[in-house]
């Protein structure tokens, strides 16, 4: 009302001095209106789409593509290895990289090979995680008297796997299991004895042709998530997109195994594990839901999970 009986003095104006107030005050309601419009509109609709765009932007795999790739911060061989779908003996074998395997950030890989394939790998040498006698340096001119040693007090030292930026002398320290190892089934598929890594249902079948390809077993936050097998930890960390906390275990020249959505991880890159032995707390980080992604690789190459896995 207030604004009407304003405009109705201004009808009895002069016509030029009523033109310009008139000029003014529908300037002045516009003014209004833009304000209106960008503090309740604009950002309402444009923070909601940008949120909603962050959501459906979040990659769900992180393969490389290329021929090569610079190495950051973080990187294994192992873990570029397993990004690329490929052995990680043909990835050292590509690039000149002998045991143990050291890589840098900044330095540049190549990630395929042109000539023959090499499936016999002789010519890089895969790690060896057992002791091994040492050799003896001289003969003697003359027969020794044998003398029994006692056996070791200490057990034998582990191999580290370098991490990219941290010098290949510096081997991580090794904890023992916190738990117990269950004496649960076991299956005897390709030189690795598996056991379930968690006791949950399995929610989500393997397909070869997932961005993550593996089986996906339910749980609780905090459930202990196991070694499937004996081996030795080449990967522990959140790198790659769509894992979340991520552990990957070496257990021989062929097989990896893969546990990924962890809430916490327990073990360290380099460190040795037994079958049954929790290695990560379950949790949902990179997932929807509380859940363990399990992986089987066998020369670099996704499997099925329950082909190896007891059958229960």
């Amino acid at each position: 009302m207030k604004m009407a009986a304003g405009l109705g003095m201004l009808a009895r104006m002069d016509h030029p001095v009523r033109f310009l107030c008139l000029m003014v005050a529908a300037a002045w309601l516009g003014g209004c209106g833009t304000m209106r419009s960008s503090v309740v509109v604009e950002p309402a609709a444009g923070g909601g789409a940008s949120h909603d765009h962050a959501q459906s932007a979040m990659p769900t795999r992180t393969p490389i593509s290329g021929d090569s790739y610079v190495v950051a911060k973080g990187d294994t061989l192992y873990s570029i290895a397993f990004r690329k779908g490929v052995d990680f003996r043909d990835l050292a074998q590509w690039n000149g990289i002998s045991t143990p395997y050291t890589i840098w950030p900044g330095q540049r890989l190549t990630l395929s090979h042109s000539g023959p394939p090499n499936p016999s790998h002789a010519a890089v040498a895969a790690p060896v995680f057992e002791p091994v006698a040492a050799a003896s340096s001289a003969v003697s001119p003359r027969p020794a008297v044998p003398v029994p040693h006692p056996p070791a007090a200490t057990p034998a030292p582990t191999v580290a796997v370098p991490v990219a930026g941290v010098p290949a002398t510096a081997a991580p320290t090794v904890a023992p299991a916190s738990k117990p190892v269950p004496a649960g089934p076991a299956r005897a598929m390709g030189g690795v004895s598996w056991r379930w890594p968690v006791e949950g249902k399995v929610i989500s079948r393997f397909n070869s042709s997932d961005a993550i390809p593996g089986i996906e077993i339910a749980g609780q936050s905090g459930d202990p998530v196991r070694a499937a097998a004996d081996g030795v930890v080449v990967y522990s960390g959140n790198g790659l997109v769509g894992y979340g906390e991520l552990v990957i275990i070496k257990h021989n020249d062929s097989f990896l195994s893969a546990y990924g959505h962890n809430r916490k991880r327990l073990v360290k890159e380099g460190q040795q594990v037994k079958a049954g032995q929790q290695i990560a707390e379950m949790g949902s980080t990179g997932a929807t839901r509380n859940e363990l992604e399990f992986q089987i690789r066998k020369n670099g190459n996704p499997v099925d999970p329950l082909s190896y896995l007891p059958p229960r």
